[in-house]
């Protein structure tokens, strides 16, 4: 075990897991932006990304039982085949070849989108059905390099959805589907067989589901205009984490 259950870096990776939850509850995504740098502080990578995939598949899986009715699976069935051919791709470029130039392209993309969104006196635009096609390759894309496609799918199905409780269920159903596939590796690669690693996925549970139980009620008491800012504001800050990890880490 990396470090006791009781001690003060449990406590902090605690708290730290509840706020990740949080903003999963509300947005359907961005548990990793959040959980990974603190977490990274306490546990090696190799831990990190197995133990969030265990929970955030958990957290999907929960929220699919009590709203999976509403998710529009109409996207869905379209998102999902292009998301696997962008992991196709993306795991190619990364044997291919070094994608720091897409790293930064995006993230210049994702901060330019937002700080449109924000500034735009328009009110709120729909994307056409045809820009399923790029935003779900790249997804997809960045899944594979990065792990880290969630606000791809978010900027075109916040721009697609309208209501709220629709969004949040339909980009959670992506995240598990996103989640079990990389559960389902790590299975078939033995990963799992380190007991520490369940161990603290299960510790780390009652934070992740009083995060997602708290999000969740907070997003049916807010306006939608307050909810797209809640989502551009974590999209805003995946691209700024984005240029971080072209400037400082690759």
């Amino acid at each position: 075990m990396p470090f006791d259950l009781f001690s003060l870096e449990m406590a902090i990776c605690i708290v730290t897991l509840f706020f990740a939850y949080l903003v999963f509850g509300m947005a359907g995504f961005g548990s990793a932006l959040i959980a990974t740098p603190v977490l990274a502080m306490y546990l090696p990578l190799n831990m990190i990304v197995p133990i969030l995939a265990l929970i955030d598949l958990t957290a999907s899986l929960i929220n699919l039982v009590k709203d999976g009715k509403k998710a529009d699976y109409q996207e869905i069935k379209w998102i999902i085949p292009l998301m696997v051919v962008g992991s196709l791709i993306g795991a190619a470029i990364l044997l291919k070849t070094r994608p720091d130039i897409l790293v930064l392209l995006l993230g210049i993309f994702v901060i330019c989108y937002v700080l449109h969104s924000f500034f735009s006196k328009k009110g709120q635009s729909y994307f056409s059905k045809i820009l399923v096609v790029p935003f779900s390759l790249i997804g997809g894309i960045f899944s594979a390099l990065f792990g880290s496609g969630g606000f791809i799918y978010a900027m075109y199905l916040s721009s697609r959805i309208a209501d709220k409780q629709q969004f949040r269920i339909t980009q959670m159903t992506l995240i598990g589907f996103s989640t079990l596939t990389r559960v389902i590796i790590f299975l078939v690669m033995g990963v799992y067989v380190n007991l520490d690693i369940l161990l603290i996925a299960l510790a780390f549970s009652p934070a992740m589901l009083l995060g997602i139980w708290g999000g969740r009620h907070i997003t049916l008491r807010i306006s939608r205009e307050t909810f797209l800012k809640i989502i551009n504001i974590v999209i805003f800050i995946s691209g700024l984490g984005l240029l971080y990890r072209y400037f400082f880490v690759l």
